[in-house]
C-alpha cells in the first residue's frame, strides 16, 4: 500500500519540514511513502494530482475520527489488508479545506481535540503513520 501525504500549502517551517521527511523517509522502510505541498487550494488543484477513485481519502479534521496509536495502526494494516493500494492523507492549512474536498473524503481523523498550528499537525501525523508501520510489523519503535 503506497502513503501519499497531500498538503495545502507549503511547509515555512524549515525545522518542521525536516521532522515531516524524516518521518516519511523512516515509512519507506515499510511502505511506499510521499509528500505533495499544493499551492492551491481548489478541488481543481486535487484533481490534477490524478488521484485513483480506489484510493481511500482521509481528511484530517477536528470532527473527525479519534484513534489511539493502536487503533491507527490497526485501521492502516486492515485497510492494507482489504486491498488498498493507496491511503491519502490530506492535511489542510490555516484555512483548511474548501467544501467540495471535504465531501470527497473517504474518512475523516482527528489527530487531537488539542488546538495545534497545522504544520505541528503534519508532523504528528507523520510521525504516527511512521509509528503505525513499526507496530504492523513488531518494530521496537513503539515501545
Amino acid at each position: 500500500m503506497k502513503i501519499r501525504l497531500v498538503m495545502l500549502g507549503k511547509t515555512h517551517n524549515a525545522a518542521l519540514r525536516a521532522m515531516v521527511d524524516e518521518y516519511i523517509k523512516r515509512t519507506q522502510r515499510f511502505t511506499p511513502a510521499e509528500i505533495t505541498e499544493l499551492r492551491e487550494t481548489s478541488a481543481a488543484a486535487l484533481r490534477k494530482l490524478k488521484i485513483d477513485t480506489a484510493s481511500t481519502l482521509v481528511l484530517l479534521d477536528a470532527a473527525g475520527k479519534q484513534f489511539t496509536s493502536q487503533q491507527f495502526a490497526q485501521w492502516i494494516g486492515q485497510s492494507r489488508d482489504r486491498g488498498t493500494r493507496e491511503m491519502i492523507f490530506l492535511c489542510g492549512d490555516a484555512a483548511g479545506f474548501p467544501e467540495e474536498i471535504r465531501a470527497s473524503a473517504t474518512q475523516k481523523i482527528s489527530l487531537t481535540t488539542l488546538t495545534m498550528p497545522h504544520e505541528f499537525a503534519r508532523v504528528l501525523l507523520a510521525e504516527q503513520i511512521y509509528r503505525a508501520f513499526t507496530i504492523l510489523s513488531g518494530h521496537p519503535y513503539d515501545k
